[in-house]
Parts: C-alpha cells; sequence; structure tokens
C-alpha cells in the first residue's frame, strides 16, 4: 500500500505538476514536448505496477523491471528539465527547478536499494542500511525536495499573498544544504556509523527551516478567509514532515543495530507516508483542481467552495486522528481511527468530482457579441458581490464550531475503539455487578479487576529471572525487562506481544494487556529459547496476588523453577534433505569456492610475521546447496569464514566487527589466552581486538563461541587457521577442506535450532556447499604431489577424510606426523573428530576423476563429498 501511494500516486503527481511548474517559471517549452512527457508518464505508471505486482507475488523480475522502467523515466525527467534550465531567460524563480533535478535524480537510486531489498535479506545489517537509504533518498529527496521547492511559489498563490522578498533566494540557499543532510544519511549507511543519521537529519531540518521561515511569515500576512482546506493541508504537512525528519534522525541515530534502525524506521511510515506525502498531494491537489478547470474567477470560486467545503473540520480529523494512532492505543481503537482517516480522504475527494462535473455542466461566459448588454454586466456584478458577501461571512464565522465537531468525531472513534473490546482497554471494575467480563479458554468467564500487575523480569544468563510470573486472571499484566546480559534478547509471549530487541543494559516497558490464561513466554532470538530462555505468565484466581486496592501492584514472581520444555521448532515450515537437488545440481555457471591455499606470508629478514585481519560478522541470505538458500551468519560475508594462515612464532591480530543483529564472539583454537575478554560476546555494532601468538603448528578452527554454540556454528560461524609445521615440505597443489553440517530451517531463514540441539542435520557440506566439489571439481595432473589439509568444524559430526582411488603416503593429524613423508605404510582416512584436524599427501597415478568423501557413507550421500579431475 505504501508504494501505491507513494509510487503510484505521489510520484506521478510529481512528475505532472513539476513539469508545469517548470514551464511556468521558465516560460518555456520543455525539450521533446508533451510527446515526451506523455511517454516518460507511461513507463512510471507501467514501472510503478510491475513494481506493485512483483512485491505482490514475490517475483523479482517483475520487481526489476519495474524499478528499470521507473529510475529511467526519473533520468529523463531530470535531463529534460536540465536541458529546459539552461535554455531559458533569466527569471527570478527559474532557479527552484534545480529542486525538481535534484529531486529527480535521488528517485533512481532509491529505487535500486528498493530493488535489491525486494531480493530477501529482511532483519540483517545490509538490509538495515538499505533500508534507510531507501527512505532517505525517495521521501526526503524526491518527495521532500519536490514539495519544498513547489510550497515557495504554491504556498502564497494558495493564501493569495505577495510572495516574500527574500523566499527566492533562501530557497536558492536552502537547496544545497537539504542535499547535503541527504548525502550525510547516505554516509552512515555506506560506513554503518548510526549517530551520523542524525547528523544528516539535523542538517536537512536546517535546511527545511530556512524555506519554512517565510512560509509562516506569509502565513500570518494571509487573510483569514484565505485560510481553506488546501491551506491548512498544506500547512500540516509540512509539520509531518519536519516532525518526522526529527524523529527519522533520533530513532536511528539510537537503535543498537541498522537491523533495529529498519524498524525505528518503519515506525515512522505513517506520519511520512499520511500526514506529510498524502496530505500535501490531497491540498495541492484542492487548490490546483479549481485552477485547471478554470472557467473565469467567479466559476473559480464557485469550484473552490465545493472542493473545499468543511475544511477545517476534515483537517483537525485526519491530523488528529493519526496522532492518536502513534499512541500506543487498543487495536480497535487504532482501526477504528484509520477508517476514520479514510473516510476524510474519500471525503475530499467526492468534492473534487463534483467541482469536475459542475465545471464541464457549466455554460461558458458570455462574450460581448453574446447578450452582453447593461441588464447583463449589473446581472454579473450583484452576483460577484453576493459571492464575495457570502466569502466574507464564512471567513468571520468562528472556526471553533469545526474544531468542536472533528474532536467530538475522534472522541467518538475511541469511545467506539474501546467499546470494540473493552478488555484489552483495560476497562472494567472489580465489583461483580455489571462488571467487565472476558471468557478464557474453556469457556470460564473472568472478570476484569481494574488493577495492573507490574512485574520486573531480567534476562540474564540465557535465563529469564523470575521465569514464573504469577498475576491474577483479570488483571492487566506489565512486564519491565531488563537486559542485564551481554548479548541481545527479547521477550515474545504465546498472544503475539513482543518487546522487540532489546540490547544489553537495556529496559524496555512491554503492556500485555488483560490477561485471563496462563501464557508461554520465550526469547526469539535464534537459540535462545532451547536454552530454557523461556518463562510462564501463570494466571491464578482473583485476590492471589495484590492488595485489592485500587492502584497497581507489582508481584516479584516466584523462584525460578528451570526451564519449560516443549519448546522446540524442528520441523514446522523447515526443509528437509529431499529439497536440495544433489543428484541435479546447481544452476549454469555454478562455480565453487576456491579450495586453493596459498603459501604463508613470509619475513624477507627472518622475523615473525604480524598478520592483521579484520572480520565482520554479517548475516547474508545463501544457498548453501542446489535449491536452498539460508541465511547464513558470516565471518566476512562467507561461511566458513577466510582462511588464515602463518608459520609457528607469527603474531595474528584479528579485529572483529559485530554488524549481525544479536551478540556475537570469536575463539581461536590457534592461540592459548583467558577467554575472559579476547573471547566475549560483543553486542551489534561493537568491535574488539585478539590478539595472539601462533606457539604450535596445525590446522586449528576458529568460530563464535557466543551461546548456543552449536548454532552459531551451525549458521556459519567457523574457519580454519593453518600454522605450518616447520619442516613442511613444498608440494605441488595445495588444498583445504572445512567439514560442516547444514540444519536446514525454512526456506531463507536461519538454521533449525531444535535439528541443532537433537544433532539431527539434513546435508554435510565442504567448505559451505553441499557436494560443490562434485559439481566443480579440484584441478590436479598426474604425479603432482597434492596437500590436502582437512578440518571437522562439526558442531557434532566426526569426519573420515577418503580420496576414492588414491592413497595418502603422508598424514599430519593434531600436531603430528602419523604417518611421516618416506615410509613404506600408507592410509586411507584421515579420522577427525568435531574441531579437528590436519593435511594428508598423495600423488594420483593416473588420469580421471577421483572422487573423497566423508567414509562415514550417510553423510558422504547427503553432501560431504567432491572430487580430483586429474588431467595427464
Amino acid at each position: 500500500m505504501v508504494h501505491v501511494l507513494m509510487l503510484g500516486a505521489v510520484s506521478t503527481a510529481i512528475l505532472v505538476w513539476s513539469q508545469h511548474f517548470a514551464d511556468t517559471m521558465l516560460r518555456r517549452q520543455a525539450p521533446g514536448g508533451r510527446p515526451l512527457h506523455v511517454a516518460r508518464l507511461a513507463a512510471h505508471t507501467v514501472g510503478a505496477l510491475l513494481v506493485v505486482a512483483g512485491l505482490l507475488t514475490e517475483v523479482w523480475a517483475l520487481v526489476v523491471a519495474g524499478g528499470v522502467l521507473v529510475a529511467a523515466g526519473a533520468l529523463t525527467h531530470a535531463a529534460v528539465l536540465a536541458r529546459q534550465a539552461r535554455g531559458a531567460l533569466p527569471s527570478r524563480f527559474g532557479g527552484l527547478v534545480r529542486y525538481y533535478v535534484a529531486a529527480a535524480v535521488c528517485l533512481p537510486v532509491g529505487v535500486t536499494f528498493g530493488v535489491l531489498m525486494a531480493r530477501g535479506g529482511a532483519g540483517t545489517e545490509a538490509y538495515g542500511r538499505g533500508y534507510v537509504a531507501h527512505v532517505t533518498l525517495n521521501v526526503l529527496g524526491w518527495v521532500g525536495l519536490t514539495v519544498l521547492g513547489t510550497l515557495v511559489l504554491l504556498w502564497p498563490t494558495v493564501l493569495r499573498t505577495r510572495i516574500e522578498p527574500g523566499a527566492d533566494a533562501a530557497a536558492r540557499r536552502a537547496l544545497p544544504v537539504l542535499l547535503a543532510g541527504v548525502l550525510v544519511v547516505l554516509a552512515a549507511c555506506a560506513t554503518g556509523w548510526l549517530p551520523l543519521v542524525a547528523v544528516g537529519a539535523a542538517v536537512v531540518l536546517v535546511g527545511t527551516g530556512t524555506v519554512v521561515r517565510h512560509l509562516v511569515a506569509q502565513g500570518r500576512a494571509a487573510q483569514r478567509g484565505a485560510w481553506g482546506f488546501a491551506a491548512w493541508s498544506l500547512a500540516a504537512s509540512v509539520v509531518w514532515f519536519a516532525g518526522s525528519v526529527a524523529a527519522f534522525g533520533v530513532r536511528v541515530a539510537t537503535a543498537p543495530s541498522w537491523a533495529a534502525a529498519q524498524d525505528a524506521v518503519g515506525a515512522l511510515l505513517a506520519p511520512f507516508v499520511v500526514g506529510f506525502a498524502a496530505q500535501v498531494l490531497l491540498g495541492a491537489l484542492t487548490y490546483l483542481v479549481p485552477v485547471v478547470l478554470g472557467g473565469g474567477p467567479a466559476r473559480r470560486r464557485r469550484t473552490e467552495a465545493v472542493v473545499g467545503a468543511g475544511g477545517l473540520y476534515r483537517v483537525v480529523v485526519a491530523n488528529g486522528g493519526l496522532a492518536l494512532y502513534l499512541l500506543p492505543l487498543p487495536s480497535w481503537v487504532r482501526v477504528v481511527l484509520s477508517l476514520g482517516g479514510v473516510a476524510t480522504s474519500l471525503a475530499s475527494l467526492v468534492p473534487a468530482r463534483r467541482a469536475g462535473g459542475g465545471a464541464r455542466a457549466a455554460p461558458p461566459a458570455p462574450g460581448p457579441g453574446a447578450g452582453a448588454g447593461p441588464a447583463a454586466a449589473t446581472a454579473r456584478d450583484d452576483a460577484a458581490r453576493a459571492v464575495a458577501a457570502r466569502r466574507d461571512a464564512q471567513a468571520r464565522r468562528p472556526r471553533a464550531g469545526a474544531v468542536t465537531a472533528a474532536v467530538a468525531t475522534l472522541a467518538l472513534a475511541v469511545v467506539g475503539g474501546v467499546a470494540a473490546d473493552p478488555v484489552a482497554a483495560g476497562v472494567g471494575s472489580g465489583g461483580t455487578s455489571g462488571a467487565a467480563t472476558s471468557t478464557a479458554a474453556g469457556g470460564t468467564t473472568v472478570v476484569v479487576t481494574g488493577r495492573t500487575t507490574t512485574v520486573e523480569v531480567e534476562a540474564a544468563d540465557m535465563r529469564f529471572v523470575p521465569d514464573v510470573i504469577p498475576v491474577p486472571a483479570g488483571d492487566r499484566l506489565v512486564i519491565e525487562l531488563t537486559n542485564t546480559d551481554d548479548d541481545v534478547h527479547d521477550l515474545v509471549l504465546a498472544d503475539g506481544s513482543t518487546t522487540g530487541r532489546v540490547a544489553p543494559g537495556e529496559t524496555v516497558t512491554l503492556d500485555v494487556g488483560v490477561v485471563v490464561g496462563d501464557l508461554d513466554g520465550w526469547c526469539s532470538v535464534a537459540g535462545h529459547r532451547l536454552m530454557g530462555m523461556t518463562l510462564t505468565v501463570d494466571v491464578g484466581d482473583v485476590g492471589d496476588v495484590g492488595d485489592g486496592g485500587d492502584g497497581g501492584t507489582s508481584a516479584a514472581g516466584a523462584p525460578s523453577v528451570g526451564a519449560h520444555a516443549g519448546h522446540g521448532t524442528t520441523g514446522e515450515g523447515s526443509l528437509g534433505a529431499s529439497d536440495a537437488d544433489l543428484m541435479g545440481g546447481p544452476g549454469d555457471g555454478f562455480v565453487a569456492r576456491d579450495a586453493a591455499l596459498a603459501p604463508a606470508e613470509t619475513d624477507p629478514a627472518g622475523d615473525p610475521v604480524v598478520h592483521r585481519r579484520t572480520l565482520t560478522v554479517t548475516e547474508a541470505v545463501q544457498e548453501v546447496a542446489p535449491g536452498v538458500e539460508q541465511t547464513v551468519w558470516t565471518f566476512d560475508g562467507t561461511a566458513p569464514g577466510p582462511v588464515l594462515r602463518g608459520k609457528v612464532g607469527d603474531v595474528f591480530e584479528i579485529t572483529l566487527v559485530n554488524d549481525g543483529t544479536i551478540g556475537h564472539s570469536v575463539d581461536f583454537h590457534a592461540g592459548a589466552l583467558a577467554p575472559d575478554e579476547a573471547m566475549r560476546t560483543i553486542a551489534p555494532g561493537e568491535s574488539l581486538t585478539y590478539r595472539f601468538t601462533a606457539t604450535r603448528a596445525g590446522i586449528w578452527m576458529y568460530h563464535c563461541s557466543t551461546m548456543p554454540m552449536s548454532l552459531h556454528i551451525a549458521n556459519g560461524m567457523f574457519g580454519a587457521v593453518i600454522v605450518d609445521p616447520p619442516d613442511l615440505a613444498p608440494v605441488d597443489r595445495e588444498y583445504v577442506v572445512v567439514q560442516s553440517e547444514l540444519y536446514l530451517g525454512a526456506p531463507g531463514a536461519s538454521a533449525d535450532d531444535a535439528k541443532v540441539a537433537a544433532a539431527e542435520p539434513d546435508l554435510l557440506a565442504f567448505n559451505g556447499y553441499a557436494n560443490q566439489y562434485r559439481y566443480d571439481p579440484l584441478a590436479a595432473r598426474v604425479g603432482e604431489r597434492v596437500r590436502v589439509w582437512v578440518l571437522d568444524a562439526g558442531p557434532n559430526r566426526p569426519s573420515a577424510f577418503h580420496v576414492v582411488g588414491g592413497q595418502f603416503d603422508t598424514v599430519f593429524h593434531e600436531g603430528a606426523y602419523a604417518l611421516p613423508a618416506g615410509t613404506s605404510g600408507g592410509s586411507q582416512v584421515l579420522g577427525l573428530l568435531p574441531a579437528q584436524g590436519g593435511f594428508v599427501e598423495l600423488a594420483f597415478p593416473e588420469a580421471g576423476t577421483y572422487p573423497f568423501v566423508t567414509h562415514a557413507m550417510s553423510d558422504a550421500e547427503r553432501g560431504a563429498a567432491g572430487a580430483f579431475a586429474v588431467t595427464p
């Protein structure tokens, strides 16, 4: 619905009216004339329809096609306006066309972000950045710049007052400031620094204030009768714009992560879209429709009277209803207020339709040769004076009546919403006579007490304390949740109530409403529920808790009785092994992850090398098997993470940056140090530096150690550090293979935590993708010496690495040679438990395809398989 309004109605109006105003201000026809204008309007309309259709059907190709058309139309619009301005004669307001050009340039970039987001990945840090950039470019840039540039001329025209002497100069000064604010917000999205969004929003507000200062002066100078529906709507829309920009900057800058910023911006869609964009559209059209219909001053005044009928009442109802809607009111109140807002909008369209019909039906004004005599002139003068008298009488009529009627309408809407669901509104008394009641499960009637039970709950050490909340039936329950843990948590109740994500150290209040039966609650962060992070709202009889007074009561809660069973998520909506086309393979153009291993970096002087690397935690939707996409948690965008390599004595200095949506950490097995600080969990947006010296050789696992550790590993947060033994001989080729397990969740979701807890993987993989080296084999030549480093990342299954048709003449297992080179013996399998590693060496005797597998054959058949393509 947002795209129908913003991309459809609002953007089409911008394309039409910005060209109209440009023609007026520049006094020059646009290049291409009407045919080109109609062509780009048609392209935009088709593009907008394709975008909406693609979003509804979840067909990304439609969104891409629609986005291309919309972007092409906007760029053409910008080019036409720029060329038209360059060839025009100097004029006082010609510079305002630059607003339209700048706005038209913003739209294609904003559309690009929208098209990319339509691909998926909601809830990730990258998606959150794209979402903020999308809203900034499309709302603040495309719509905001156009509106502010147009109001410089439209506003005084609507009020029938003179244009402030410095208004045009102020507008010219404001444009670079507004653009700078938009660019600062985009810089925040690019760098990931959330506080910078507040700076950008503040700069936009400064530019807005430069323009609005003159608008306010013109509003004060206008006559009372000039303030009709159009003027009130335009004024209100500017107020909503300024307030929404301020809230945008504060809410995004104070969000704990970019994913949370997405939710914060989403809460501002109503004021941005309805309060600002829709209202400015209705206000502008209310004035412009009579102008377009024409028919002379008298007819235009009649049309304005029809279109603006009940204007102040409609404006107060619309804006007051929206303000109330943004408050934490019961859902039925918000529904009634929404319906009232829709009815008010429709009420603005009906008079416009009537005015259009009346204008077409009215006879043309008589000309000099068509009965224009003294009597006719006198009649026309009398009619004009009568219209003026009526207008003056209406202007003198007190506005209090319209405001009173609007307030009464809003009050009725609130009362109607409360009446539709009094329990949710907490209405009722503790008495038995005429008391409000609600029906619990099983048909039991519960009396609404009118009391409030407030409970303080802590989220700490993967537990809610207390985890049982006793509350009398019929009480309103308010939970104050404080996150004292070092990871992000939330609280979700079975009735759908939720706190949203709560950052470490943050306290939020959850108003559950009147409770009539027991409720289960849990933390919905992946894996936390299975770790025992659950609670129960235990509803007893009235009077079990509290003093029975009129005020609120506070329940301290009962001692923790442990986690509750039955909170698993296995199966429902999750994929399985049969959903992967392991036999058919991936599509054309598939390229496997490069398993080739580069030599370790060395210092020319022979000194130890300091390896500095930043590992950024991100979340992304990736294909993990043919036809199967999952959200993986990555180190530097890959699962497994990048392979690090060095020699004994080298120093590794790793900076971990958490750009995810929950807490993460990193544990390097290659280093020996106290884990308290270096391996601590960091919240989204934080970073830490982990420094260790590699003192022992081997292939070492690194992984996220945030609880539940098994789920973080299963979601892709693992990798390998290779520390070469001092006597490592050169070989012709080196590869690294990391075995891991895939516990498939719903399509595009992260791993199924219940499957992880049960150690029941759907698929296995080498280097993060099932069977990828069967589809894209590793290369070797006959007689070449090949070394394969192998790590079993688990989190649960052992590995038995075997090359079909090959024999290992060297085996290095967990830091020591199990089979040194040059001996007469051989080896067929490198056996590894989870987190163990080593390498094997072999030479291929003849050309052909040599499969490699884990010799736990069921696991090999579920994706832990690949091949060497050996050429002569």
